[in-house]
Order: structure tokens, then sequence, then C-alpha cells
């Protein structure tokens, strides 16, 4: 009872931190891809205690509310998430309740954003409906191919399933699923080119641009979350988690190699942002018609054959 209650207090804490981390080193990384020098890597942290000394101003009951709502949600799937050894809520739900708490996050901010009453904000948020009706087709298609082949629902049991190495991005029926998850981790993480619902140049960050003070800093601190998130999902789900390759990883997942898990997953979480960032500095906007039409093209044609593949294979 005691270690489930400081992993419910530890594991927000660490994603929140890995968070902040992730969105400094993406402004340092890109700007020296782009031969500039870049702000530091805590900049995020400065930017945040700044914000929540700056005056903020509410448009309303539910501008306040839905960004609170979007940040519990956030907080809610970590619980959820196997990091390393570590799920806090490891009995409690599978992909499925994961899957429905993810939607909430997005629904929150276009909630409490809409009350901005800005036409930028209404642009982004429905770019971003429509982004993520693009994404979520070959998503939901990756997750049945991974739950087909696993057998389960459960995130736990498929992250255990790939202990002794075998992960599933190389177990041939899940190449495929793999590979489409990797296409669309830049539009799930609104990484260009598909950063069309924030875009400064056109529409002066979207959603984002009424907030001003603790609000946008609350936003920047639910970004880092869902930057977490989405690629933990990744790692967890075709990476093997916190665990090596090639019989390594049932060392590590019992004795004093579990200590080491949360290491290892955070590493993998680290090259799989990075590739993201080097995607992102070299590639200009899809426009949204655009956007659509390559994730319900290549990301939905890999992830269709590929369920289709599981299945024969099952």
């Amino acid at each position: 009872m005691v270690k489930q209650i400081l992993e419910i207090i530890l594991v927000p804490l660490i994603a929140f931190i890995v968070g902040l981390f992730l969105l400094g080193l993406a402004r340092k990384v890109i700007a020296r891809i782009h031969w500039r020098y870049g702000p530091p890597i805590t900049q995020p942290v400065i930017d945040i205690i700044r914000f929540f000394s700056q005056r903020s101003v509410s448009h309303g009951g539910m501008f306040n509310m839905g960004i609170i709502l979007s940040l519990a949600a956030s907080f809610a799937v970590v619980l959820f998430l196997p990091f390393g050894v570590f799920t806090p809520l490891a009995g409690s739900g599978g992909l499925l309740v994961i899957l429905y708490i993810m939607i909430i996050a997005p629904i929150g901010i276009a909630f409490s954003s809409g009350e901005g009453a800005n036409p930028n904000i209404s642009i982004g948020i429905s770019r971003k409906l429509i982004l993520s009706f693009g994404y979520e087709v070959p998503l939901l298609l990756i997750l049945l191919s991974v739950m087909t082949h696993y057998g389960t629902i459960s995130i736990v049991d498929i992250v255990k399933a790939q202990e002794a190495g075998n992960w599933a991005l190389f177990s041939w029926p899940l190449v495929l699923p793999g590979i489409a998850y990797f296409l669309i981790l830049p539009a799930m993480l609104g990484l260009r080119p598909f950063d069309v619902a924030s875009a400064l140049q056109e529409i002066s960050s979207g959603p984002q641009v009424e907030y001003g003070g603790r609000f946008l800093a609350l936003v920047t601190i639910e970004h880092g979350l869902a930057i977490f998130i989405t690629i933990g999902l990744f790692v967890d789900l075709f990476l093997g988690g916190g665990g090596l390759w090639h019989g390594a990883g049932s060392f590590l997942y019992s004795g004093p190699g579990a200590i080491l898990t949360p290491v290892v997953f955070l590493i993998k979480m680290l090259v799989v942002f990075l590739l993201g960032l080097f995607v992102h500095s070299v590639f200009p906007r899809f426009r949204v018609e655009q956007a659509l039409r390559y994730l319900w093209r290549w990301p939905t044609a890999f992830a269709l054959v590929g369920l289709v593949i599981v299945m024969i294979a099952k």
C-alpha cells in the first residue's frame, strides 16, 4: 500500500519533470539544427515561474475549469502507463481506459480556450479536431493490432510479454503497425509538418492565444505531460517499456535491475523524441487537407495491412 502511494506521487512528478525537460531540449536541439544557439534547456521552468508571477486574466468559469480538467486527465493517464516496473494503477484498466482518458485532455483545452471568443482560437480548435480525426483512425487500427497480437487489452501484460527483449516493433506481425505509429507521432505531438493547430505565423498560436499568466503556465505543463504520454505509450507498446534487448529485460524486471527500468525507459523516450525533432526541423508545415490526406494514406494503410497480418498470423 505504501509503495503504491509513493508511486502515485513520484511517477506524475517524474513525468512533469521529464515533460519540461523535453520541451526545453526541443528548443535547444531545433536551434542548433538551424545554426542558432537557442535558449537554455531550463527555459520552460523559467517561463513557468515567470508566468505564475504575472497577472492572469480569466474569461469565465469554463476558461478556468477546462485547463484543470485537461491537466487532471493527463496526470491520470500517467498513472496507468507502465514506467519501467512502476505502474501505480496497474490493475485498474487497460488500453481502452487510457484511450478514453486521453480524449479528455484536448477536450478540456478546447472548452477552456473557446471561452476566449477569439477567431484564432476557433480556427485552431477546428484544425486540431480535424487533425485528431486524421490520426485517431490509424491509431485505433494500431492498438487493435497490438491487442490482437498479444490477446489482451492490458498494457501491463503487453509490456511484460516483451520482457525477454522480444520488442513488438521487431516482431514481424507488428512491424507495420509500429511504423504507422511512428509516422503519426509528429501529428500527435503537434510537431511540424503537423503544427497546423498552433501555427504562430498564421493564427498566433491558435487555442493558446488568450492564455497568459498562470493559465499559460498550466498549458505549458499540460503540453509537457502530453509529450510524455504520447512517446511513453509508443515505448510501452513497441519498445518493451523499460526492458533491454535480447534477454536483458528479464533481469531488469526483477531484483536489483528493477531500479534501472525507468532509466532505460527514459533513454528510449529521448531517442524517439529526437527523431521526431529531426523531422520537425527539416519539413515545412502541411496545410490541413494535406495533413489529413497523408494521415489517411500511409499510416492508415500500414496499420490496416498490419492488422490483417496479425489476424492471419494469430
